[in-house]
């Protein structure tokens, strides 16, 4: 869908949205973004392209009447964690959780979502304006662990191309995979010693090895989370990233030992 036809038809929703009559006794909270519900079999989709499953941990930043976490919970056994600043929607949403028997599995907070501790996630997703999801940006990319999966619906992260994108209902849905932090200089021990120079934007990375004095392009650069694979001088290279380390990961094909240290 046309970019500028979805915002105008996100505003005109929730201003829709805006008109369901609030609990009597509430006061009205101002939301930094309205509230619009994501259909059900957008929400479906949107757990299977973060490919959810036990053992997850789901943040649904701005979360509504809660039905992403309870859907993760009731269909996939995980636990999760919505939070909105609307009380109403913060209510009903604990509502229906015990209504679908799940909530021993997720809880339901209101509080800003940009005061909510997001690290402990390995899923993220978030229905929210384009502004917001800029200013989210730096916290998704700093905070979360290389390979926590985050799914927008209708709206992108900037100039963070999505690892996949796709549509359904007339609504757009991205993937992120939280890439590791791998730019600068890496000292490789292996057969034949070298060191590495890598260039990094998100998860695009391009580089060279320095070997014997002599620089040597990297081909097939890649960068999924916390694996980082390279082709050199014909050799597949395919490794794990855990902060200032890379151990490498062997398989048919691969190098089978070496190792990485970042200067």
């Amino acid at each position: 869908m046309n970019h500028n036809l979805r915002w105008l038809t996100f505003l005109l929703l929730a201003s829709l949205a805006g008109s369901v009559p609030r609990l009597r006794g509430v006061e009205a909270t101002e939301l930094d973004v309205p509230y619009v519900p994501t259909p059900q079999a957008v929400v479906d989709r949107m757990l299977e392209l973060a490919g959810v499953a036990p053992g997850d941990f789901l943040i649904d930043l701005g979360s509504g009447d809660g039905r992403i976490p309870i859907t993760a919970a009731r269909r996939h056994g995980v636990r999760g964690l919505g939070v909105d600043l609307d009380p109403v929607r913060v209510r009903e949403a604990r509502e229906l959780a015990r209504l679908a028997g799940v909530e021993d599995r997720v809880e339901f907070r209101q509080q800003d979502l940009f005061d909510t501790r997001i690290a402990d996630a390995t899923v993220v997703t978030m229905y929210l304006l384009p502004v917001v999801n800029l200013k989210l940006r730096p916290r998704l990319l700093y905070e979360l662990k290389p390979g926590t999966r985050v799914v927008s619906h209708a709206f992108r992260l900037g100039d963070w191309l999505p690892d996949h994108s796709e549509s359904l209902e007339d609504s757009d849905l991205f993937l992120w995979i939280v890439p590791a932090k791998v730019d600068g200089r890496w000292r490789v021990t292996a057969r034949q010693p070298f060191v590495l120079e890598l260039e990094q934007a998100f998860q695009v990375v391009r580089g060279t090895a320095i070997i014997d004095g002599r620089s040597q392009p990297l081909e097939e650069v890649t960068l999924r989370g916390a694996q980082l694979s390279f082709v050199l001088e014909g050799r597949r290279y395919q490794g794990r990233v855990d902060g200032f380390v890379i151990e490498s990961e062997p398989g048919e094909g691969r190098v089978a030992e070496w190792r990485a240290v970042r200067n």
